[in-house]
């Protein structure tokens, strides 16, 4: 204890990571014999009222209700002007004002404290109580805590204990007091620390509460950001087809239905799946993912299933593999056309049973999840060569989703561009605002084999590149590079064709999927002749067999 005076006592040396020796507080002045005759004051009529705060403490452990007690006893024996608890938040860092009795509502509002700050913030920092006789020798003090410039009020001592448990300051109990007597301010410091004793372990949990709470509060947050960025809307594409993915998307999430996410490479398979995951029931549970590409097939199956200890060499501990990890949640399976057939047998039996048995193990594990697989193959040739198992085929393929290339979905490549230039833009700290019309056409005409991730890619070269704040023709790859236009043409034109002819194209393709492939029928619904219509699809690169299904 520190007593700011010439009187000198003994000391409590702790911190927020150190542990205070303990003080026997009874041997220096025992609370049974010890009384203030002047004043007629004697501390033991405060017994049963302090049995009662340890018992509310042992038994609920309720914060709120010791304090109350706490309070009572300090006004009604100690005879406190004004008392306080503060507890210390290790996350925010900050002290602030519990519960006090005395004070008014905008002294509660300013007690709060950096750790070192003022009195309080040093005994929380340091673990060692502070008894100072007379306030008034503390300007710190008075300018905390305004409306104290009376003469009896600057003769008021103030008492600061820290709540210590397990080594850790949990905040302080604060006391002011006029005190005659060094005894009874000795005395009453002594009965604080035993208070202080007392309320620790409630401390604690109410502030183990308070964290598990913010941290519950944080992670809702998360959550409703990944959704925010994963929603369907943020799938940047306004097209026809993209529509009718949106569409089904929407409908899928409603149920924890088995999905297949069908596509060529780059066309963004793994965000459709977030989307699916984080609007869905699941949105809670975790999301596990797992490229069936990336490992070689001696693991695959304890990455997988998990493993027991010793069931293999080297597997020094048990470990628990992804379905079980996204167990209550939903695992996504990428390129699962990769998987051999003694993998897809055991993968059939999770999707069966939703259960599974660890490597070297004989517990059978169950769990709740959703199935999500992607594939860039074609999984009913691969089921009519052999390769992939037919009950896993319709096992996986309960809800497909078709993601369209990039070049049947035109309409959305200067969208997607603009996005990422902007993203590029602000990620680099480039300042680039526009795509000239030379290079956006050359953008529009090329066929991106490589789908959404190759335009990416292409963008973010071009950011690099780009002088003057526009992207032109010269900061794109030789691969995009056209031949230039006739001096009396204008990049406007090419643009303009360019958009025209994508246009042309999947109006075509929309009548040829609403009719099924039936050419006559696509050409009356276009008001072409049969001929016309077969001529522009040669010119697309479209065959009418491909929307007979």
């Amino acid at each position: 204890m520190k007593i700011h005076s010439p009187i000198v006592t003994e000391k409590r040396q702790g911190g927020p990571g150190k542990s205070a020796p303990e003080l026997n507080v009874l041997s220096a002045s025992p609370v049974g014999r010890h009384c203030e005759s002047s004043l007629g004051e004697c501390r033991t009529d405060f017994l049963p009222l302090l049995y009662e705060m340890g018992r509310i403490a042992t038994e609920t452990g309720n914060l709120s209700d010791v304090l109350d007690v706490l309070l009572r006893l300090m006004q009604q024996y100690l005879k406190v002007v004004r008392g306080m608890v503060s507890l210390y938040e290790p996350g925010s860092g900050k002290i602030f004002i519990h519960k006090s009795c005395g004070l008014t509502e905008t002294e509660v509002l300013r007690g709060t404290y950096d750790l070192g700050e003022g009195v309080i913030g040093q005994v929380v920092e340091s673990g060692e109580a502070v008894v100072i006789p007379r306030i008034g020798e503390r300007p710190d003090i008075l300018m905390r805590i305004p409306n104290r410039n009376s003469r009896t009020d600057q003769n008021l001592s103030f008492l600061c204990v820290p709540i210590l448990r397990n080594g850790k300051v949990m905040g302080t109990i604060s006391a002011e007091r006029l005190y005659d007597n060094p005894d009874l301010l000795k005395l009453d410091f002594e009965i604080l620390s035993i208070l202080a004793a007392t309320t620790a372990p409630a401390a604690e949990l109410h502030l183990l509460e308070l964290a598990q709470s913010r941290a519950l509060e944080e992670n809702r947050r998360l959550r409703s950001a990944l959704q925010d960025r994963f929603r369907p809307a943020n799938i940047i594409g306004s097209s026809k087809p993209m529509q009718e993915v949106y569409a089904l998307i929407e409908k899928v999430v409603r149920s924890k239905t088995t999905v297949l996410i069908l596509g060529e490479s780059g066309v963004g398979k793994e965000l459709v799946a977030s989307a699916i995951h984080y609007n869905s029931c699941n949105a809670d549970g975790p999301f596990v993912k797992f490229n069936c590409a990336a490992l070689p097939e001696s693991i695959i199956e304890s990455e997988l299933f998990g493993h027991e200890r010793g069931s293999f060499t080297g597997a020094a501990n048990l470990r628990r593999g992804r379905f079980e990890k996204a167990d209550g949640g939903t695992i996504f399976l990428d390129e699962v056309g990769e998987l051999s057939l003694p993998m897809q047998a055991k993968l059939l039996r999770v999707l069966q049973e939703r259960s599974f048995e660890r490597v070297g193990g004989n517990v059978t594990i169950q769990v709740d999840l959703r199935v999500l697989a992607a594939t860039n193959r074609n999984l009913r040739e691969m089921v009519e060569q052999g390769t992939f198992r037919e009950d896993l085929y319709y096992r996986l393929n309960v809800f497909p989703i078709t993601i369209p290339s990039l070049r049947d979905r035109g309409a959305d490549i200067a969208t997607l561009a603009e996005h990422f230039v902007s993203r590029f833009s602000t990620e680099m700290g480039i300042h680039v605002n526009s795509i000239s019309p030379s290079a956006m056409s050359m953008l529009m005409c090329y066929h991106w084999p490589g789908n959404v991730r190759e335009l990416e890619n292409v963008i973010e070269r071009a950011v690099i590149l780009s002088e003057g704040g526009t992207i032109e023709d010269s900061h794109l790859p030789p691969s995009l590079q056209i031949p230039m236009l006739s001096e009396e043409g204008s990049a406007t034109a090419g643009i303009l064709d360019a958009r025209l002819g994508l246009a042309e194209k999947e109006m075509i393709v929309e009548a040829l999927t609403l009719h099924r492939g039936n050419m006559t029928e696509a050409a009356a619904h276009l008001g072409l002749t049969r001929r016309i219509l077969g001529l522009r699809m040669n010119k697309h690169g479209l065959n009418y067999k491909d929307y007979r299904n």
